[in-house]
């Protein structure tokens, strides 16, 4: 269990350092492109394309980070009605099913665009857009990754906790005294 946590404390630092500094390019970037449009008068004509495409990367790899606290949105008007092993059970299939989902979506059709799109060019800055797609099959791994650490989590008896991402959960319940 401390691989798992330590696996995940260093994906964790990786996603969200890699986060920071593409907001930061992006505060660059916004700050330079409006200073040369109402400053200079003169347009930058790579740094739209340059956010847009920092601000994909970023929301993505957030993304994933939120995939691995378990604190992505969710409709769980059934799923909160369920109790115990059943609960369990039910989580670790949510899981497999985002893992799938990654495998296919993210992963497999990332890699297949990302060939796909080498010959294409980008407007304004001349990059490949596969290598903008990079984006695709390695947040789709981090996704996988982080749902083979949640179902290790909660096969060992951690459960979502709201808020929190994953918590030690005892399944049986304390009497309390008159005086709780």
């Amino acid at each position: 269990m401390k691989a798992v946590a330590t696996i995940r404390k260093w994906m964790d630092r990786i996603i969200m350092g890699a986060c920071c500094v593409l907001f930061a390019l992006m505060v660059i970037i916004g700050t330079y492109q409006i200073v040369t449009r109402y400053f200079f008068n003169s347009p930058s004509t790579f740094s739209e394309e340059l956010l847009t495409y920092s601000f994909t990367w970023m929301a993505l790899l957030a993304s994933a980070y939120v995939f691995g606290k378990r604190d992505h949105m969710r409709m769980g008007f059934v799923a909160d009605k369920i109790k115990g092993n059943a609960k369990r059970v039910l989580d670790i299939c949510i899981e497999v099913l985002i893992m799938a989902f990654s495998l296919l979506a993210l992963v497999w059709g990332g890699y297949s665009i990302m060939q796909l799109s080498m010959q294409q060019k980008t407007a304004s800055l001349g990059v490949p857009m596969g290598t903008i797609y990079t984006i695709l099959p390695i947040v789709g791994a981090a996704i996988v990754i982080y749902s083979i650490l949640n179902i290790i989590d909660m096969a060992h008896g951690k459960a979502l906790n709201e808020g929190d991402g994953l918590e030690e959960v005892n399944f049986h319940v304390e009497e309390k005294g008159e005086n709780a």
